[in-house]
């Protein structure tokens, strides 16, 4: 029910009314952890009549949500379904496409018929189910089994990432933290102080700046925006710094009290760098710019070395997890089980299960007319992407960040497009809501909430194998709810009529995928040295690093602060992972581990009013418009 309430309320909220724009998505999730927490005030009342819901309860539906809200979402469902009829839209004006390469888009995509299309984007119509049932159910498993391919590999990996490493899951600990065990077994909200006085503060000072947006007479207090302290220098190589700012986003903040001091110190250490880098650039002759607007292949390249870093990370992840996959494979050949290894799935099934979602990607991609050698490449880049997003995502709470460089774009620029043939190019666009825009808008953020889940059960001792078939249960009902919900309201209102879409990047980027599927194919590209170098020596750096940390308990650089700093939007973050680390610094340094644990709930507490009132303001505003 909550599943379902939440595809609609997502519909209207995003979509038709455009009060949000991420309400059912982003980590720490915004819906699913608003609503949990009203479920858990609405329990603590019934309680008092009768038997209520346990902490164990609660956190499951908490798991459910997570897992199943995100994909009613303009970032997930609705992008899925309008790459590929998009571009048949879109040629309405782009009249060069359609003798390019609507030759190579197999039936099955999406349905071709002027009407339906038409009805799609302009509204006033009902949704000719004939027509989609195909695409839906070819595209609706390929979903399904992108999901079930990383519940597989986090089940393997788990005991790697969450008892042998401990990395710190600092979105996990929202929900734990928040949500304790009361009179009864009932469970019930949290009586630490220090979480509910930063909740407080937060929360104040967040509503303050809400109201003073409607009411023109309250002053403006700059809670969660970002403060111009020096504008941005516009000649000379100090334009290299940008726009000076500072922010009190209170979930950064929070994220990075709870998170390892060398992950904070490396995120704002190397966008600093970053800027320095792009200050050398500038005085050596490159067009002055802001340092997030460097988007080409001279130097510093910043997005390239990212992409190099994404690369990197994803190569690490599967190398510390090695020992687990070798076990579970041996394990599985045996015939053993041995859950302490596998749990919950047990290594036969993990395996299989892993086994058969990779063939069903690899099938569908060859049935699209990709050669096998490229759908092998594809579908290892999607899995790597998703798994550094989930390792992110328990690492330091940044899945919200967007990787610099796409898998689409990684299997283009580099070698070039001349080594790929047409119906390559255009099934790798297809997919591209596999592997973009991130920013915990996309598919990502299903992947994190999931090993998210798994370290929720361990901490909270909830049988994990009934949780993962209520996380598949959830699943496939929201993304049969969600096709149904978002295709029946954009035939009506139509999909141009979203005011959200004008604020986002998924016009522009139809078009691009449009565009890079005619422009691989009438003029094909070769090797791009300047690029690949970058992407190198990002890769190069990232594993240094890594092993720089392994060999030195005292180093103090992370590889994933510097992922981290050459990514789009660490212009606006880098300061409340600054303030963070130096209010964390301070405490223990002259308070103790002691002063520190007692004031981590207050983190918490930080993020939960963040989340929660940025659930409750779009309901509440819904409802005074209705």
């Amino acid at each position: 029910m909550l599943i379902v309430a939440l595809a609609i309320a997502g519909f209207f909220i995003e979509l038709q009314l455009f009060l949000a724009y991420d309400f059912n998505t982003q980590s720490p999730p915004v819906a699913p952890l608003g609503v949990v927490i009203l479920v858990a005030l609405a329990n603590m009342a019934v309680s008092r009549f009768g038997r209520g819901l346990s902490r164990k309860e609660l956190l499951t539906i908490y798991c459910m949500v997570t897992v199943g809200a995100p994909l009613i979402a303009h970032g997930t469902v609705l992008w899925m379904l309008c790459i590929t009829i998009g571009q048949r839209e879109l040629a309405r004006t782009m009249t060069d496409w359609p003798s390019a390469f609507f030759q190579y888009i197999p039936s099955w995509f999406a349905p071709s018929d002027a009407g339906a299309v038409e009805g799609f984007f302009r509204g006033d119509s009902t949704v000719p189910w004939a027509l989609w049932l195909q695409p839906l159910l070819l595209w609706g498993l390929f979903f399904l089994a992108l999901y079930g391919a990383n519940l597989c590999l986090l089940v393997i990996f788990r005991r790697q990432w969450v008892t042998h490493e401990r990395l710190s899951f600092p979105v996990a600990q929202v929900p734990l933290e928040a949500i304790q065990d009361g009179d009864r077994g009932v469970g019930r909200l949290s009586r630490s102080r220090a979480l509910w006085i930063g909740f407080g503060v937060v929360f104040v000072l967040a509503l303050e700046e809400r109201l003073a947006g409607v009411l023109p007479w309250l002053p403006t207090i700059p809670a969660t925006s970002d403060i111009v302290l020096v504008p941005w220098q516009r000649v000379g190589p100090l334009a290299g710094i940008g726009d000076f700012t500072i922010s009190f986003w209170p979930t950064g903040l929070g994220l990075a009290y709870l998170i390892p001091k060398e992950l904070s110190f490396s995120v704002w250490f190397f966008w600093y760098l970053r800027v320095a880098e792009t200050v050398a650039a500038i005085a050596a002759g490159v067009t002055p710019m802001k340092p997030q607007d460097y988007w080409g292949t001279e130097f510093p390249a910043p997005y390239y070395q990212g992409a190099g870093a994404v690369l990197a990370l994803g190569a690490l992840a599967f190398w510390s997890g090695r020992h687990y996959l070798a076990q579970a494979v041996r394990l599985a050949v045996r015939g053993e089980r041995e859950d302490d290894i596998i749990s919950p799935l047990g290594s036969r099934l993990a395996l299989l299960g892993l086994g058969l979602a990779i063939a069903y990607m690899l099938g569908f991609c060859l049935a699209a007319g990709m050669r096998l050698v490229v759908a092998v490449v594809l579908v290892t880049l999607v899995l790597t992407f998703h798994m550094v997003w989930a390792r992110l995502r328990a690492e330091n709470g940044m899945s919200f960040i967007g990787f610099p460089y796409s898998a689409g774009a990684l299997m283009e620029d580099p070698l070039g497009t001349a080594i790929l043939r047409p119906r390559d190019l255009v099934t790798i666009h297809a997919v591209a809501w596999t592997y973009w825009p991130g920013w915990g808008e996309g598919s990502e953020v299903i992947t994190g909430a999931t090993l998210d889940a798994l370290k929720i059960s361990t901490a909270a001792r909830i049988a994990q194998r009934p949780l993962l078939l209520a996380m598949l249960g959830a699943f496939g009902l929201a993304l049969v709810v969600g096709c149904a919900v978002i295709l029946t309201g954009t035939y009506h209102r139509g999909f141009w009529n979203y005011d959200l879409l004008y604020s986002s990047w998924m016009i522009v980027t139809m078009r691009n995928q449009g565009q890079a599927n005619f422009d691989g194919i009438m003029h094909p590209t070769g090797v791009n040295a300047e690029s690949t170098t970058a992407v190198a020596g990002g890769m190069a750096f990232t594993f240094l690093l890594a092993v720089m940390r392994t060999r030195f308990w005292w180093w103090p650089l992370h590889p994933v602060g510097y992922l981290a700093a050459n990514v789009w939007g660490t212009q606006s973050w880098w300061s409340p992972m600054f303030i963070g680390w130096l209010v964390k610094t301070l405490v223990i340094r002259y308070g103790g581990l002691r002063l520190y644990q007692k004031t981590m709930p207050a983190a918490v507490g930080m993020i939960l009013a963040d989340r929660l009132l940025s659930f409750c303001w779009p309901v509440v505003v819904a409802l005074a418009r209705s």
